[in-house]
């Protein structure tokens, strides 16, 4: 049986501006199979006065967004090419999530900038990207889309938590249907508490892990209106400027306070969304959160010894995102599906992403 081979770059922008995530990645389709290797990745931090931009765009005039979304698809077309000439690779195209400014799936609307035409411009290879679109379009939630990739290459694990901007679970539920939502604000909400103390992040949950919990917090953070959603459902930085950090505005207590309090109530939420699909088996977790020692010992301790999270390569906790933004890429270059509706509850299946460049055939 014919091997089928291709070679992607994926492009992620997470919720945390914690830089670009690049990754050239391998994939090989052998008897209906698919393998996968992340052959070259890194993560490019921002300029700051584009991270901080980037921070500001939900508040930006229509002008200044497209200004915006020109110049971050030229930026990261620049490190595609230095990135590509560094390694001295031939991708065949490249796969972008952009750059989430907004993500109301309920008004029909999600809008992600790092425009593809500048992209594919600066960076000199065919672009794929504008995922979520269509799937909102078909009144799904566009979100989360890394499900299809977790049950195409990491079938092998029950269940697959990431611990981004927002922590969200992917799950093959007992009819066979992928299952996939966003839990809980993560580490959206603990940067934006370290900053306080002028931190971009708690490292290894260190401060978290030297406060109190303070249970009056914790109990309006478990009042929060998007727990009570019923799934589909996702979770969009609008909805936790609104309702989640103003909680924190006013309190006296120390920023230590601040950030254990959020860990408890983070590790809480996981472990209870964890427990209401698996009893047992192993658990994969990836993204920022996973080097927050504190935040894992916690969700560990609560899950119990039933359910298993093995040691994975670093490479993997940093770069799945990036990973599976490509291999969007090579099953909309297959015209297969690529987002599941069992997930967004969209009308349909869709085959998303917008191309722009000479395609191979």
């Amino acid at each position: 049986m014919q091997t089928e081979t291709y070679h992607a770059i994926g492009l992620m922008s997470g919720t945390s501006l914690d830089g670009l995530d690049i990754a050239y990645c391998k994939f090989e389709k052998k008897e209906e199979q698919w393998h996968w290797e992340i052959m070259e990745a890194e993560t490019i931090a921002y300029p700051s006065e584009m991270q901080q931009s980037l921070k500001s765009a939900i508040h930006f005039s229509a002008l200044e967004l497209v200004s915006m979304d020109v110049k971050l698809g030229y930026w990261m077309g620049e490190q595609v090419k230095v990135f590509k000439n560094k390694y001295v690779i031939r991708p065949q195209f490249v796969a972008t999530h952009g750059h989430t400014v907004f993500h109301q799936p309920k008004n029909g609307i999600t809008v992600q900038i790092g425009d593809l035409t500048a992209l594919h411009l600066a960076s000199n290879l065919p672009v794929i990207g504008d995922f979520r679109k269509i799937d909102v379009l078909k009144g799904g939630q566009g979100a989360p889309l890394v499900p299809i990739g977790d049950n195409l290459l990491f079938s092998e694990y029950n269940m697959c938590l990431n611990l981004g901007g927002i922590a969200n679970l992917s799950f093959q539920n007992d009819a066979d249907k992928r299952i996939a939502y966003d839990i809980c604000p993560c580490n959206l909400l603990l940067n934006h508490l370290a900053k306080a103390d002028g931190l971009d992040y708690d490292k290894n949950g260190e401060i978290s892990a030297s406060g109190t919990m303070k249970p009056e917090l914790l109990q309006e953070l478990n009042q929060f209106s998007y727990y009570e959603q019923t799934l589909p459902k996702s979770l969009g930085l609008e909805q936790i400027e609104k309702d989640i950090y103003p909680l924190f505005k006013n309190s006296s207590a120390s920023t230590a306070d601040l950030l254990a309090t959020s860990v408890e109530h983070i590790s809480e939420k996981i472990v209870e969304a964890i427990k209401n699909h698996l009893s047992q088996g192993k658990l994969l977790i990836t993204g920022g959160g996973t080097y927050n020692q504190f935040l894992i010992e916690q969700i560990k301790y609560k899950l119990g010894r039933n359910i298993v999270v093995p040691d994975i390569p670093n490479q993997l906790i940093d770069y799945k995102e990036a990973l599976i933004f490509a291999f969007l890429g090579v099953l909309n270059l297959k015209n297969e599906r690529n987002i599941l509706s069992s997930v967004t509850g969209a009308s349909s299946d869709s085959v998303s992403g917008q191309r722009v460049g000479k395609f191979p055939i």
